[in-house]
């Protein structure tokens, strides 16, 4: 069988910010590249600073221009048409309707003065020309879609009526109430304790399920990607520094940097070890290294790593690569300490 087409492409993706007072230019994505398939959950992880935020917004060309701007060379490809030559009325005709998002924090989401039935069906009326009647009785069906009770009272209430985890089944519901092909989650569960966590992601894998969407989740968290994704895709500095299917990337990471983030999450079966932490913070995106941009925190860099910035290196096993020269001398590679 032959692979289906990539619902989304992104080649080469460039995101840069001007900073003020002389401080330089924020490369903050500088040469991303990757895709996303039809019903299918790709995992963008990595710590805050590293771009993951950016891309995704890069996606929907929402980042405020200026500072930022996209630089010339960028190509994203959806439905055969780069969505950064689209003139705005053609954009809008598919951010949110046809590639959503769920943003970060859902009170900042959701316009206080309004219902939340009434931010349902914005979409509904914009993009898909219903009435107010239809639109209010679509919203009443999202709602209880996403698993809110007593949908038909809850149309009616402000976002301060709900609780954190109802607010954040809201903004789902205006992201679905389309029925988009892609949907991006940022950090959907970030706000919200463990147990709600789980209902998210459990009410994601759902609806995915349900209506046959893609989903583009970014986090932070790697056992939410472990729980959910297909494929993931490392990102450090500005930069993919990893990518391969959940199972290979858990099985066998390749890039220090994937290796210690793996290294630090709490094991069961290790209860008595001391967490391994990386040393050092994230660079500023107005100065990146040199050479490997990991490599000021990297155990195994050596010269080469510091002058020569490896590109993504294919590892042998079909569709995981990594950014690192271990991988053409293995033999440099030492235990975590």
């Amino acid at each position: 069988m032959t692979e289906p087409a990539p619902l989304l492409r992104v080649r080469d993706l460039k995101t840069y910010f001007v900073t003020g007072r002389g401080a330089g230019t924020a490369r903050a994505v500088d040469g991303v590249s990757f895709e996303l398939f039809p019903g299918e959950t790709l995992g963008i992880v990595g710590e805050s600073g590293c771009g993951k935020t950016v891309t995704s917004l890069s996606i929907l060309r929402l980042i405020p221009e200026p500072p930022g701007h996209i630089r010339p060379g960028s190509y994203i490809e959806f439905d055969g048409r780069n969505l950064l030559t689209l003139e705005p009325p053609d954009l809008r005709a598919i951010r949110g309707n046809r590639i959503a998002m769920v943003f970060q924090e859902p009170m900042t989401s959701l316009n206080p003065v309004f219902t939340v039935g009434d931010q349902v069906a914005e979409a509904a009326i914009v993009h898909q020309g219903l009435s107010r009647a239809q639109a209010r009785a679509r919203a009443i069906e999202m709602l209880r879609l996403v698993g809110i009770p007593d949908p038909e009272t809850r149309v009616d209430d402000y976002p301060h009526q709900l609780s954190g985890g109802m607010r954040q089944r809201v903004v789902i519901a205006m992201a679905l109430v389309c029925r988009p092909q892609i949907l991006i989650a940022d950090e959907p569960t970030t706000a919200l304790d463990v147990t709600i966590q789980a209902q998210i992601l459990e009410l994601l894998e759902r609806l995915q399920a349900e209506l046959g969407m893609a989903v583009m989740l970014i986090t932070h968290d790697l056992g939410v990607v472990a729980g959910t994704a297909d494929r993931v895709v490392v990102m450090y500095a500005g930069q993919v520094v990893e990518t391969a299917t959940t199972k290979e990337l858990f099985a066998g990471p390749r890039h220090p940097y994937t290796e210690g983030l793996m290294a630090s999450i709490p094991r069961l079966d290790r209860p008595a070890e001391r967490l391994y932490s990386i040393p050092g913070n994230v660079p500023a995106a107005t100065h990146w290294p040199t050479g490997c941009r990991f490599h000021p925190r990297c155990p195994h860099a050596w010269d080469k790593c510091r002058s020569e910035e490896p590109p993504l290196l294919d590892t042998g096993t079909s569709g995981h690569s990594a950014r690192c020269w271990l991988i053409t001398e293995p033999q440099r590679r030492r235990p975590l300490p």
